[in-house]
Parts: structure tokens; sequence; C-alpha cells
């Protein structure tokens, strides 16, 4: 199956069908990463820009890894050499850009709609690494990719997302994608930082969202997402200390107790460790964070590949003729 859609701003765009064809593709480029020499034809002459207005080190790199790997060229942009520090708007900067005649745009904004902007203006394929507390798709299908590998599938799963759900677009990136594809998802942290009506994201979908304790929703669950707290979105003015968010919402080993012996930990990083996750367990047997950084560059390969017109069945001629 081919990839649809002009542009990637977020999985609530998506199908069940779609979602299954990147995670597919993601996995048969994944096999090139483990090759001697890291390379696939896929995208030989086409150039990707990375437009990242906030700081980045797994998405960013992730994507530059990932061009590179396809044969493309990719050129990084940052908030600080780009004109909108001399007062260009982004639209005016998408308009220059697209008139450089790349292939694809990734943009990481501060701004929620900001990708939305960026696609309405440019023919150009424009990617979301991330808008404010909107939506961060390519982390939710690595999520996913993570997920289907340690448990085989995603349907009835029961997964438990804590932490700073508020300022959180994975929050909301994966409560869109684990509920399409049925997954059971337990929220839990401060009551300041989950917003009201959370739960209805996932009306109409075959999994639902509840909001509960940290040990409700870590009690039998297969899977436990552990979310940064963010300090530079202000979270740290919702509950009185780091210290007593550590106390009352931090993973522990004794916590971890509650869930399943086979679960999953998984966290998007950069990892606050001894606040919303413990070093023992970041370290430990249950956890697949650094599987989740592999899986990034193999995610955004495919959405890369896909986006520009690729389909399974073609990249796996290519890469058998590579």
């Amino acid at each position: 199956m081919a990839f649809h859609h002009k542009d990637l701003l977020g999985i609530r765009d998506l199908s069940v069908a779609e979602i299954t064809t990147i995670l597919d593709t993601a996995e048969t480029f994944k096999r090139v990463s483990s090759h001697s020499i890291k390379k696939a034809p896929s995208l030989r002459g086409r150039t990707v820009i990375n437009l990242f207005f906030e700081p980045s080190t797994r998405t960013r790199t992730s994507f530059e890894i990932a061009a590179k790997r396809l044969s493309a060229d990719a050129i990084n942009i940052s908030a600080s050499t780009s004109s909108l520090s001399k007062g260009e708007s982004l639209a005016d900067t998408a308009r220059n850009l697209e008139a450089m005649l790349p292939d694809v745009i990734v943009i990481r904004h501060s701004s929620a709609g900001a990708p939305h902007q960026l696609a309405r203006i440019c023919r150009t394929p424009v990617i979301n690494a991330g808008d404010g507390a909107h939506e961060h798709p390519t982390q939710a299908l690595l999520d996913a990719l993570t997920i289907r590998e340690h448990k085989g599938q995603i349907e009835g799963l029961e997964v438990a997302i804590i932490g700073d759900i508020a300022h959180s677009r994975v929050a909301r990136s994966n409560v869109h994608l684990l509920t399409k594809l049925g997954a059971n998802v337990r929220v839990a942290g401060p009551p300041t930082l989950i917003p009201q009506g959370f739960e209805r994201l996932a009306e109409g979908r075959i999994g639902n969202v509840s909001v509960t304790s940290i040990e409700e929703a870590l009690k039998g669950a297969d899977v436990v997402m552990m979310l940064r707290v963010q300090l530079e979105r202000e979270a740290s003015a919702y509950f009185p200390s780091l210290r007593e968010y550590s106390c009352f919402y931090g993973l522990t080993v004794k916590r971890l107790e509650l869930a399943k012996s086979d679960v999953i930990v998984l966290h998007p990083g950069p990892v606050n460790r001894g606040v919303e996750v413990a070093s023992d367990i970041v370290d430990g047997p249950y956890s697949v964070i650094y599987e989740q950084v592999t899986n990034g560059v193999a995610v955004r390969m495919a959405v890369l590949y896909l986006i520009t017109g690729g389909s399974v069945i073609n990249v796996q001629q290519e890469l058998a003729g590579a």
C-alpha cells in the first residue's frame, strides 16, 4: 500500500491501514541499519530540509541519519541560523525554502499548528517533527514499532502513560495511535497536568482512555510509557517541587512490580533520571528506551520514503536489488 497523504502532520488523520503501512515499511528499512554499509538508494538525488526551532537531539539527528541512509541530501536549519532571527516570518521562510525546490521539509516548532501553516503554503511535503503541545507523529510511530516488536501486536494491550500529560505532544499522538490499533490507555499524573476531558480523545476508537491514579495505571500494565516533566514549558509551576513529583509520580522498581512480569518501559527522552524514572529502571531489563531511538531512524526512513511516493512493495524490490 502507498501513502496517500501529501504531508504527515499528525496521527489523528491516519487510518489503521496507513499506520500499519508505515510500521511495515520501517521494519524493512530497519534491516538496512544492520548492514555494514548502511545505505539504500531509495531517495538518491532528493533533498530533505530539517527546520528545527526547538532544541532536539534524537528527532533531528535521526531524521538526518534517515535521509542519508536513503541516499538523500539532508540540510539542517535551526532558529538561530535562519532569517527568523532577523524578523522574517515563518510563512516567508517557508516560501523561500520552497523556491529552492526541496523534496521534503521536516519542521519542529514550539507553536501548535506551525507545520499545518507550512503545509498550506508549500507544495513540498511537510513532516511534523513536533509542534507545541499538539502532536509528534513520528514519535508515536516509533513507540508503536517498539511495542509491536516486543508484544507481537498492539490490540488488547493495557498501556499506562504517566507524567506531564498537559504539555505532551507525545501523549496525544500515542493516544490517537494506540486506541486506533485497539489498545486501552490509562493516563496518570498530577491532576494539574492532565487536561480536562482528555479521555475523549479516544471517542469512536477500538481502544479507550481512562484517567486514574499511578497505582491503578500500573496495575497489570503491558506497557508503561513515562513522560518527561517539561520544565522549559514551566510544568514545574503545576506541582510543589521536583522532589514531591518524584515521590508521588516517579517510576520506581517497587511501583513497577504492579505491572505484568513481562512489562516494557518506554520514555521519549530526554530522561530526567530520578525524577520521572529511577536510573535502575532506565538501565534495567524492562527498559526499551534505547531501542526506541534505534527504531526512530527506521520509522523516519519509512516516512520520508512513503511521503515521496514509495510503497512497501517497491522498497522490498529496491533493497533486494541493492
